[in-house]
């Protein structure tokens, strides 16, 4: 009988710690943060300012790959991502001003009333590929008249090698 509670005890403990287990995120290329993160994300829609164009005067996607705007020198330009509650993929073509020294990503939404549905939330998102600071940078300097823009840039030019500025939070990789 004791044998039988001890070798219960013993696989109930394996469970236990089997569960717990930690698995680590896989990591970006060389230079860069990890692949999985935790970022706080909040939506924006056409008809708040914009004007339904992107930094770089192209319309706004609402379809398969989704417009996102960021910091730049957190997510630069042309980072494309997945969330991954949804599977929805975005890429960072626009930034907002409210954005400049924060870890939010703001998602474009087709529609006010999906703008709104969304709110605020903090999601795991997977970078699927990191974006250009260099291309982040020919966009920026046209515009370094604006305040948080020369904030931008500033964070770009004094990180050479590419790598993402910022606090990002590592999140775990799901368990299979």
């Amino acid at each position: 009988m004791a044998h039988l509670l001890r070798l219960t005890l013993i696989t109930l403990l394996a469970s236990v710690l089997a569960s717990c287990a930690i698995q680590t995120a896989p990591t970006a290329a060389k230079g860069h943060s990890a692949r999985m993160q935790k970022v706080r994300t909040t939506a924006y829609t056409h008809s708040e300012g914009s004007g339904g164009k992107n930094a770089v005067g192209q319309s706004l996607s609402g379809g398969k790959l989704k417009s996102a705007s960021s910091d730049w020198s957190r997510y630069p330009l042309g980072t494309r991502f997945r969330i991954v509650s949804s599977g929805d993929e975005y890429v960072i073509d626009d930034y907002g001003s409210a954005l400049v020294g924060t870890n939010t990503i703001d998602l474009y939404k087709n529609t006010r009333l999906e703008m709104q549905r969304w709110g605020v939330r903090h999601e795991d998102i997977e970078i699927i590929h990191w974006g250009s600071s260099d291309d982040s940078l020919k966009v920026l300097r046209q515009r370094r008249g604006v305040g948080r823009v020369r904030r931008m840039i500033a964070s770009l030019e004094q990180n050479p090698d590419g790598q993402p500025n910022g606090n990002v939070q590592p999140v775990h990789a799901p368990r299979p």
